[in-house]
């Protein structure tokens, strides 16, 4: 069987190649051309005549990188074992405007009453973005009841998630097993020739997900350059940060700055700090960046996404807007503008910003349901149901659950209860887990008198999200009104310490104490 693979792979290498040209020549213009898998097709047959060849394993260890390249500097994936597990906290109660984990709701942004939050506790931007989903519970119960992307029962972590996917699909690259066995290899040979110690480190990294190896190999190679190499201390910072040592990888990046100034190192070193929950000391070295490169747009969209954790969104915007002086076709930079002007009550300015982005040729069920919501509350009703249909018809699993809970928000402000009550349950049929649709169905079972299934909503609510405060204070007041004193209170104070600064929550908890000192 492995025979006849074999001359399959042969054969597909021999017509990838056209008579008369080099094989080697092909690879790289295959390589170029990005069309990776033809590249390894090819590397393969040629390594099969000569596997002592250099220049061709070395092409191959680059096609099979390419293949998973993921972009260290955006993408980050925080699990619930790295926050609950966390040791580089430097205060357990922050100062409001200073931890990414409590925004503050006075620094300059709406109140959660106005903008709401997501389930993990964050403002809800205009545009989702890697770890602005995740969940930053306190404890061990909320990170059990918090919903998480994983489908697994055991706690999910940046190095057993995403990563160990990307590496059980490398093995699949080559039939015979991996490429190369980093077992056997010894890295003080590579290490000494710098050509080919780059890619074998990228390949180690990012295709065979082996940290530990590539750590190796990255601190024997710094150590032939002599530590004057700043591209191998901004690769042992990555390893450090992959394994958590935050201190560590800081260092590292801190002397690469010092050698060579890079965008990337910035980006990385703000990462780092953003992960150590250090917003104001990264909004710092963003702007330490954009002395050398003075409108780089990722600087300064950094810089508006860290004010938009914080909920200072009027910092946010500025920002935005300065990145859309330097590249008016951001799409981030547009919806979230678009997003700060919806929720501080200027619907049509932002219906303006929601179409440039469809000019654009951003075309998705999201954008048509933020422009529906736009033209309902600007008044503009003829559009408004035609934007939810195109919305409905483009939604997927993941979002066909905010467009009928959006519907149902539509349904609610036009006086037809039967079909928001219908819409939030068609909401929950496709996303179980929803908590703002168990609250707004236990508002509208409260108000025809259903106590019980009102607290039952409420409960689920309550379970599904703990940080949103409005469950806690829909349940304190219903059990309030049933005599149940005691649930009031707890539920009631749990109100206060999601959203400090909400009126009705205080004058109830005011209302308990003040009744149980009568007692």
């Amino acid at each position: 069987m492995m025979g006849t693979m074999r001359q399959d792979v042969g054969a597909a290498a021999l017509a990838l190649v056209p008579r008369g040209m080099d094989p080697l020549y092909t690879a790289l213009s295959l390589f170029r051309r990005r069309k990776f898998e033809d590249c390894v097709t090819v590397c393969t047959l040629l390594l099969e005549k000569n596997p002592y060849d250099q220049a061709v394993w070395t092409l191959k260890m680059r096609a099979l990188t390419e293949q998973l390249y993921v972009d260290e500097v955006d993408v980050d994936e925080e699990g619930i074992a790295e926050m609950l597990m966390d040791d580089n906290a430097i205060a357990e109660v922050a100062r409001p405007g200073t931890s990414l984990k409590k925004p503050g709701t006075s620094s300059g942004g709406p109140s959660p009453g106005v903008r709401p939050t997501s389930q993990s506790g964050r403002p809800l931007s205009g545009f989702v973005r890697p770890g602005t989903q995740g969940g930053r519970p306190g404890t061990m119960e909320q990170a059990i009841r918090t919903p998480r992307t994983s489908h697994t029962a055991r706690p999910v972590t940046s190095a057993s998630g995403r990563f160990v996917r990307l590496g059980t699909a490398s093995m699949l690259s080559s039939p015979d097993g991996p490429f190369i066995n980093l077992a056997r290899l010894n890295f003080h040979k590579y290490a000494a020739r710098q050509s080919l110690a780059k890619p074998l480190f990228e390949y180690i990294f990012h295709h065979e997900n082996d940290v530990r190896n590539a750590l190796e190999l990255a601190a024997l190679a710094t150590e032939e350059a002599q530590f004057k190499d700043w591209w191998w201390k901004v690769q042992l910072a990555k390893c450090y940060y992959r394994l958590g040592l935050f201190r560590d990888a800081e260092r590292q990046l801190k002397s690469a700055l010092v050698q060579q100034v890079m965008v990337d190192t910035y980006l990385y070193l703000c990462k780092v700090y953003v992960r150590m929950d250090q917003p104001l000391t990264a909004i710092e070295v963003f702007s330490q960046g954009l002395e050398h490169f003075p409108g780089e747009v990722s600087l300064l969209t950094g810089i508006a996404r860290i004010y938009d954790g914080l909920n200072d969104s009027t910092n946010a915007v500025k920002f935005y807007k300065e990145v859309l002086h330097h590249d008016n076709t951001h799409v981030e930079a547009i919806a979230c503008i678009a997003t700060h002007h919806f929720y501080t009550d200027q619907p049509e300015i932002a219906l303006r910003f929601f179409r440039r982005l469809l000019q654009m040729g951003v075309y998705n069920s999201e954008l048509f349901c933020n422009i529906g919501l736009c033209c309902f509350y600007a008044q503009q009703y003829d559009m408004t149901l035609n934007c939810f249909e195109r919305a409905i018809a483009l939604a997927s699993d993941d979002n066909t659950a905010d467009i009928w809970y959006n519907i149902g928000h539509v349904a609610l402000g036009i006086g037809d209860i039967a079909l928001a009550y219908q819409c939030f349950k068609l909401a929950l049929a496709s996303n179980n887990d929803h908590a703002e649709s168990y609250n707004n169905l236990g508002v509208l079972e409260w108000k025809k008198g259903r106590v019980e299934q009102a607290r039952a909503f409420f409960q689920s609510a309550q379970m599904l999200a703990p940080i949103m405060f409005e469950p806690h204070y829909n349940f304190a007041a219903l059990s309030e009104k049933m005599g149940d004193l005691q649930g009031s209170y707890i539920a009631a104070r749990k109100s206060v310490e999601s959203f400090p600064e909400h009126m009705d929550s205080n004058s109830l908890l005011k209302q308990l104490k003040d009744h149980f000192a009568m007692l």
